[in-house]
């Protein structure tokens, strides 16, 4: 999803991808997420031969990224004075990881170009001028309540601006394959969610125009005139 600050040096859904690289915490982590409920040490540990220890150590690790969500249960039934401590168990989390490299960004897209088919049918209003509105509201908002200038943001949500000539090109377009395939209702939509960020930005010295070239997105940015 876009975002409306700069980029962290490491993205956290890099770092958890990371985190699966080692080989034990990998096959921890598949062995909770096909477990009908969730799962405590113990339980991993013996299942996968390993030791409690090591298990707790790269249970957390999951835990840490966001891989895993801890919850506590007395696994006897019992409850009230002397029913012992809840244990600590380990189930997939609901985030959704996904890096992509160079950024891509379909599910935005996919969300615009689904609000605006929806409204486009409650309203009877186009549902390419309603796709525009969406996008250019979208822009706006990823201004975001800061002071993150235009290269900032433009970079934190995958464009990667470069000085070109006395303008901005934007090497990379979020919305790549879906462009090559629809350029016309892609191209827009880009076009209308980058006017709305320099609005959202108050920046006055650039304008967003289509300027299709090989290897770029299909935007590019040019001193007002």
């Amino acid at each position: 999803m876009f975002v409306d600050s700069p980029k962290e040096a490491l993205h956290p859904d890099v770092s958890a991808v990371a985190a699966l690289d080692e080989p034990t915490r990998r096959r921890l982590y598949d062995h909770v997420v096909r477990q009908p409920g969730p799962v405590s040490r113990e339980e991993a540990a013996e299942a996968l031969g390993l030791a409690r220890q090591t298990a707790a150590f790269h249970l957390d690790r999951l835990a840490d990224e966001a891989l895993l969500d801890v919850v506590y249960e007395r696994r006897s039934g019992r409850t009230g004075p002397g029913a012992g401590r809840p244990a600590k168990l380990y189930k997939r989390s609901a985030k959704q990881v996904t890096v992509s490299l160079p950024e891509r960004h379909y599910e935005l897209a996919g969300g615009l170009l689904a609000q605006a088919l929806e409204e486009s049918e409650a309203t009877g209003e186009p549902a390419r001028a309603v796709l525009h509105r969406k996008a250019y509201e979208l822009g706006t908002q990823l201004a975001g309540p800061g002071r993150a200038g235009v290269f900032d943001v433009l970079e934190g949500n995958g464009f990667e601006p470069r000085h070109d000539g006395d303008g901005v090109a934007l090497g990379n377009c979020p919305f790549h394959a879906l462009a090559r395939e629809h350029t016309q209702t892609v191209c827009g939509m880009n076009l209308h969610l980058l006017r709305g960020l320099l609005e959202g930005l108050a920046e006055t010295g650039l304008q967003a125009h289509l300027t299709p070239s090989p290897g770029h997105c299909c935007v590019r940015l040019e001193p007002t005139r």
